[in-house]
């Protein structure tokens, strides 16, 4: 009886989810920041490295990839929409889809062009500037919709996708076009903002290019920096706890000196980037905490950092990629969820654990929890 009982295996749901978008090789300087100094000594040798690294380490990059093979670590279905180049790097990424499980039929390979390779300078020409000088045209951004598998946008029941399809004209018409299909389908849409905030120069000119996928999508991830990017309030979130945090008295600092300081978004303060199409949209801040608005209600989960990994290395890790894909992991599995406050809440602190799990390993992919250790971290964490 107690076999029968506990041996059986669980009868979740796990439908398809569609990734879109380009796929690129990263190379990641070898020597990490951190603010925790575990060797004195040996830190001061490596802080100037980050900008003249001795060595890189390669390894799989962009969202839509690491977002798809996060899921399938995951224990979900997942599929790749894209265009890779017929050389090394294209033929690379798309073993190492294959290698995780990640349905590739959707995947084009070029035979004219090759992968991306672009030169990029960065100069103090204003508070957001950036130049970039593409040496080639890359396969990644030259999707048509023409190439789009239309069997796997009729199967998924979620699309995913990232402001950097937005970013070129051509594939800005892709995703589009594949939006509208994907809708017709009656998949959910999930916009994971994940600005490359440079490409951005002002709020008017990025709302301008986001603001039909904005408006065309169900679900929305952005974190707290694209947030206060957006409401034009840069710093809010620091604010707010700072203003948690003030003591009136020697006593009471003393008391609260080591606990952790609440902050939370009002409806008023996300007002300007909420729209009537969404129906949830989660704000994170890291893994520290994660945000949340529907129609009906709001809140947040409060989660913890890596002490390790600071602010300078976290964006090397993929952990925010990790999330999106432990996010969409659980809507997928429980369709019901928008309307389910503590179920939501029980979710999310899944997703934080997989985010944390995610940033004790640098290069993205090498890094992607599975399904048993994010949930073996979250029984721990609460």
């Amino acid at each position: 009886e107690f076999e029968e009982t506990f041996v059986k295996p669980r009868n979740e749901p796990n439908p398809l989810v569609c990734c879109f978008g380009e796929a690129y090789k990263d190379f990641i300087p070898s020597v990490r920041v951190c603010v925790k100094q575990m060797d004195e000594d040996a830190y001061s040798t490596w802080k100037g490295l980050q900008w003249m690294p001795p060595e890189f380490a390669r390894s799989p990059g962009t969202s839509p990839a690491n977002v798809a093979i996060s899921i399938a670590r995951l224990a979900g279905k997942a599929a790749f929409i894209g265009k890779l180049g017929n050389d090394d790097l294209g033929k690379e990424l798309l073993e190492t889809l294959r290698e995780n499980k990640v349905e590739t039929k959707g995947v084009i390979v070029d035979q004219l062009r090759s992968s991306s390779l672009s030169r990029w300078k960065i100069e103090r020409l204003g508070k957001r500037k950036l130049s970039m000088q593409c040496l080639r045209e890359s396969a990644e951004n030259n999707l048509d919709m023409s190439e789009v598998n239309m069997d796997i946008l009729k199967e998924a029941k979620l699309f995913h996708f990232s402001s950097i399809s937005l970013t070129t004209e051509k594939m800005c018409s892709t995703l589009m076009s594949a939006i509208d299909a994907a809708r017709g389908f009656g998949s959910l849409i999930f916009f994971d903002v994940n600005f490359p905030l440079p490409f951005w120069i002002s709020r008017e000119a990025t709302w301008e290019a986001i603001e039909k996928a904005w408006t065309s999508s169900d679900i929305i991830k952005i974190n707290k920096v694209e947030l206060e990017f957006l409401i034009e309030d840069e710093g809010l979130a620091m604010r707010l706890l700072a203003k948690d945090s003030i003591a009136s008295s020697w006593e009471e600092f003393q008391a609260r000196k080591n606990q952790r300081f609440e902050y939370h978004y009002t409806l008023e303060q996300i007002a300007p980037i909420w729209r009537d199409n969404i129906k949830i949209l989660f704000v994170t801040d890291g893994t520290y905490r994660i945000h949340y608005y529907t129609p009906k209600f709001h809140g947040d989960v409060v989660g913890t950092e890596d002490v390790i990994v600071s602010a300078f290395s976290c964006d090397r890790t993929g952990s925010g990629d990790t999330i999106s894909a432990a996010i969409i992991r659980k809507l997928v599995a429980q369709p019901d969820i928008f309307e389910d406050q503590d179920r939501l809440e029980r979710a999310l602190r899944f997703v934080v654990a997989a985010g944390v799990i995610s940033q004790w390993t640098i290069g993205a992919v090498r890094g992607l929890p599975t399904e048993s250790a994010a949930q073996n971290l979250t029984e721990q964490m609460f």
